[in-house]
Formats: structure tokens, sequence, C-alpha cells
């Protein structure tokens, strides 16, 4: 198996992960009924969603790192500062 595949990869199983996590999160929602538990809930995945993001980008960052020089490194990981930045906001 290539190292450019492994990452491809674990940035799959990431989104896997975070789509098994964001249904658990629905059906619990539904189960429990409740507006105030679904926000509660809700909450809970808006931490998620961004760490899934991070995770993700730091191994497309690794993998991109053996192909593109340090400039473009460099403005990509800028690019996702930005992103998440605006997150925040």
């Amino acid at each position: 198996m290539s190292p450019e595949f492994r990452i491809v990869k674990g940035m799959a199983l990431l989104r896997l992960l975070s789509s098994a996590i964001e249904l658990t999160a629905a059906l619990l929602m539904l189960r429990l009924g409740k507006v105030d538990a679904a926000l509660r809930i809700n909450a809970t995945l808006g931490l998620v969603g961004p760490l899934v993001m991070i995770g993700v980008t730091a191994l497309g960052i690794a993998g991109l790192a053996q192909h593109v020089s340090y400039g473009k490194l460099l403005l990509v990981a800028l690019g996702v500062g930005i992103v998440l930045f605006a997150l925040k906001s």
C-alpha cells in the first residue's frame, strides 16, 4: 500500500467516524424528543465538526508535503487558519 493511499484512507476514516457521530447524535435527538436536549447535542456536534476538519486537513497537508513546495504549503495552512477564524467569529 502506497504512503499516499494510507493518508487518503486515514482522511476517509476520519470522515466516516464523523458521519457515525452525526448519525448517532441525530438518532439520540429523536429518541429524547426534547428541544433542550437536542440543542445540547447540537452544541456538542459544533465542536466535533471543526476538529474533524482540522484532522483531515492535517493529514492532507502531510500528504502534500512530499509533492508541494513549502511556500504553497504555507498558503494552504494560512487558508485553513482563515476558515477556522471565520468559524470562530
